[in-house]
């Protein structure tokens, strides 16, 4: 399609997304308050509301500091819950304006990632919130006793994001590898070499990436990236093979020539040509010499 088509096109869909996230977004705002508890729930909350019962570090309140916090809180989680309500809808809209310039093999390896990268994040997202209530607690077991603790709710909220985002984009590396080693860029040998740098690697980015500082998030989001580290290396290493066994010149090197047949073969008997049909006409005549199709000396074939 000409330029102006295509963007005819995706105007048509980012209009069609954005309204699939604006009637999430109105629908998910009835059920703001159950939004609200869902994602406050790993907080440790004291019984007493006064600051007098919360010391001890233990437990927290969770209070608005602002004026317009409950009507800017309410907004953020109502738009956060449309975008993921709506997000089948807007994903089709962005395939349907790729997949027409996608070849089948493209398409196919696509339905594997999405097929594999949905169920990854899901897993990330689920074994953040389970493990957010012991870093929570971690966290606020460090206040003094004679202090409380008071959260707003909006930092609650950022903080419980930070981790679903961080858990489940870190689930989808051992993917990434998969697909790098699908499309040859990387052996299976090779990631299996890197074992101890990349675990070594994967403890520090958890203990970098978690928002808590405590141990226990840093093991809870380490641990099972390396078990599906080792996973997609058996996997490639699986991958290699099978590819080895269609392709039997797969384990020569770049520089290993192969073996050549020197055999000579006998030649069939060669058709004469006439000369006037051995090489085509001159444009030029014999009377000029053949000057008359030269250009600077040199003449068609030069």
């Amino acid at each position: 399609m000409p330029l102006a088509d295509h963007l005819r096109e995706l105007r048509n869909r980012l209009a069609k997304g954005l309204l699939a996230v604006v009637i999430a977004s109105i629908v998910a705002a009835f059920y703001n308050k159950q939004l609200m508890d869902f994602l406050s729930a790993p907080v440790p909350k004291c019984k007493g509301g006064g600051i007098a019962e919360n010391t001890g570090g233990q437990c927290a309140t969770i209070v608005f500091n602002k004026l317009l916090s409950p009507f800017t809180t309410t907004v953020k989680v109502t738009m956060m819950a449309g975008i993921l309500l709506s997000c089948p809808v807007w994903l089709y809209q962005l395939w349907a304006f790729v997949a027409p310039g996608l070849h089948r093999s493209e398409k196919k390896y696509t339905y594997y990632f999405v097929t594999a990268a949905v169920p990854l994040f899901t897993a990330g997202a689920y074994l953040a919130y389970v493990i957010m209530p012991i870093s929570m607690k971690v966290l606020l077991s460090i206040t003094p006793d004679t202090a409380g603790n008071l959260l707003e709710l909006d930092d609650v909220l950022d903080f419980s994001v930070r981790m679903v985002l961080v858990f489940g984009l870190a689930f989808e590396l051992p993917l990434l590898l998969i697909m790098l080693n699908l499309v040859g860029m990387v052996s299976g040998r090779r990631m299996a070499r890197w074992w101890r740098g990349v675990v070594m690697g994967v403890f520090v980015f958890g203990a970098v990436a978690t928002p808590t500082t405590d141990p226990i998030g840093m093991i809870a989001l380490s641990g099972p990236i390396v078990i599906l580290y080792f996973m997609a290396v058996g996997f490639a290493i699986v991958n290699d093979k099978r590819r080895a066994r269609r392709n039997p010149d797969a384990e020569l090197d770049d520089d290993e020539a192969s073996e050549l047949d020197l055999t000579p073969e006998a030649v069939g008997e060669i058709e004469s040509v006439p000369a006037s049909r051995a090489l085509p006409e001159q444009a030029g005549g014999e009377a000029d010499g053949g000057r008359s199709n030269r250009l600077n000396g040199y003449d068609d074939i030069t």
